[in-house]
């Protein structure tokens, strides 16, 4: 079924309530938000948002995924119809994708759609790391990995870290310009300092660097400093940014200094990247399924054996407190 607004659409939702919702932003009579919201306190459904990339529109958008929104899919502000027409597979794909959504568990969040592009592997942006573990060192890095579901999990982690925390890398699945207000407003709400990653910046004790929608982002280790590379690169598992990518970055140039996290999310992205970490001497995490708002990524990692123990979303940020604290496997 189709509305024009969120009030005629309430009323055909009465009749027969849908198992997804593609939503837009701006409507009559009441914003894409305000009926989010609504939505999500009264019956919590899978929800698509499906708004332009203007400044504003991402503002906004990013306030839709803490409001509850599983997925985005980015639309231009002109020739919509043929965008329609174009990217068919991709809203389906979506679609499809958020019906298999918890939204009870936690509020989800947005994740790339898939493309219809050969599924490539992080073999496109660096070699595999080589059998030599690096030594140990004082300085701990932490790689998070995660797609749907992730924007409200990384709120849960975050905020539950002290100033004093492990350098932080993440790769959460995103479309591009949305990185930049999601760090901004995760950067509001913690103690640690969250920002979008630049070129060449230092990976330091409490701070966070989310890689930027459309670009991957590698960590790279300079004598005894780590530093993020952001570079552009084709699609990795149908991801740009990949958790394959950074996973591998870290299991290459970190190693046994390092804790790497698969979270909630769809597909296998990371899971590869994990098992190189694995290899490598870090300690890995996956988010169990009972936390989880998708156990796609997770699940695959556990099944390729590169997890050392799997916990609830709620003590991933004890588990990264304590191997700051002591830095062992």
């Amino acid at each position: 079924a189709a509305a024009s607004d969120p009030l005629f659409a309430m009323e055909k939702m009465k009749k027969q309530w849908p198992d997804v919702i593609v939503l837009d932003v701006e409507m009559p009579r009441m914003d894409g938000i305000t009926f989010l919201k609504k939505i999500m306190a009264e019956r919590p459904t899978p929800v698509v948002i499906c708004s332009s990339l203007t400044v504003k529109g991402t503002e906004t958008t990013v306030q839709a995924l803490a409001a509850g929104a599983v997925d985005i899919i980015t639309k231009p502000q002109v020739g919509l119809k043929t965008f329609l027409h174009t990217s068919a597979l991709q809203l389906i794909g979506a679609v499809k994708a958020a019906a298999a959504a918890r939204v009870g568990k936690i509020r989800p969040s947005a994740r790339v759609a898939v493309q219809a592009a050969p599924k490539l592997s992080a073999d496109a942006i660096l070699s595999a790391p080589s059998s030599h573990s690096m030594a140990k060192t004082t300085e701990r890095i932490v790689a998070i990995g995660t797609s749907t579901g992730g924007t409200q999990a990384l709120e849960k982690v975050l905020t539950a870290l002290p100033r004093v925390s492990p350098g932080i890398v993440i790769v959460q699945h995103m479309p591009e310009k949305f990185t930049a207000s999601f760090a901004e407003r995760l950067n509001s709400m913690c103690e640690v300092e969250v920002k979008e990653a630049r070129h060449n910046e230092r990976v330091i004790p409490g701070l966070v660097l989310i890689a930027p929608g459309g670009k991957h982002m590698l960590l790279k280790r300079s004598g005894a400093y780590y530093h993020v590379e952001v570079i552009d690169g084709p699609v990795v598992n149908r991801h740009c940014p990949s958790v394959d990518v950074l996973f591998r970055s870290v299991a290459k140039f970190a190693g046994k200094n390092s804790l790497g996290i698969i979270m909630t999310g769809m597909g296998d992205d990371g899971a590869r990247g994990l098992k190189e970490m694995h290899d490598a001497g870090a300690l890995t995490i996956a988010e169990d399924e009972s936390s989880c708002v998708v156990y796609g990524m997770p699940k695959e990692a556990v099944k390729l054996g590169a997890v050392d123990k799997s916990v609830t979303l709620e003590s991933i940020a004890a588990e990264i407190m304590r191997f700051g604290n002591s830095g062992a496997k």
